[in-house]
């Protein structure tokens, strides 16, 4: 199996792909948000240096988020997901040194190109219920609650969150697909990039996905 790195605006489905991934293919799924939040919570030397760095609002460098990869990936052996790194061209460029400098071999990049007005839809129908943690969707038939906007399972109210509004989200969208295009043809060039249009249909995405990595 290939290795990958995902790219993919918010509400995309790159969640639900790289469980899939991972269920049936034994995939490692490596993102760089886990990885922080796991270094903080081991309490080590290094753990609390970033704690005072994002509890400050400062952005993490480069250089720490590599060192963190680095220490991920001598652990792993392949196939492995990348999901949320690398973010513009001079991330792609440090990671493609690391895998190089580790011998951890070439990755495939899959683009979930989902449209906007469904990205949207997707987001601003999320709903989750904030004592069981089960989790709904407004406009989807299989997911939605039984009674709007009570879970089913506690009959508590359930919440959408803060930013999953529609203004919110559309700047959300743009301000990714902005920050993403040079990303895009970075790897196009490179020959790469494989582009899912439209992933609507998590099963129809999932067996595209399975062509490009076998």
């Amino acid at each position: 199996m290939k290795n990958i790195i995902f790219i993919a605006p918010p509400a995309a489905g790159k969640g639900t792909q790289s469980d899939l991934l991972v269920k049936k293919f034994g995939y490692e799924h490596i993102s760089t948000g886990d990885l922080l939040r796991a270094e903080v919570a081991s309490g080590s030397d290094f753990g609390k240096e970033l704690y005072e760095i994002m509890n400050s609002g400062a952005l993490v460098s480069d250089e720490i988020v590599t060192k963190l990869l680095e220490n991920k990936l001598s652990t792993v052996s392949e196939p492995y997901i990348f999901d949320g790194y690398p973010r513009n061209i001079a991330q792609a460029d440090i990671l493609a040194n690391l895998l190089n400098k580790l011998n951890k071999g070439e990755c495939v990049v899959i683009y979930l190109d989902v449209p906007e007005d469904e990205a949207t839809r997707r987001a601003t129908g999320r709903l989750s219920c904030p004592n069981c943690n089960r989790s709904y969707h407004k406009y989807n038939e299989s997911t939605r609650p039984k009674v709007e906007w009570k879970c089913d399972d506690c009959n508590t109210d359930l919440i959408s969150r803060d930013d999953d509004t529609e203004e919110t989200f559309r700047k959300r969208y743009q301000t990714y697909v902005e920050n993403t295009s040079p990303l895009l043809d970075y790897y196009q060039g490179k020959g790469m990039l494989h582009i899912i249009h439209n992933p609507v249909v998590p099963e129809i995405t999932s067996a595209e996905i399975e062509k490009i990595i076998k």
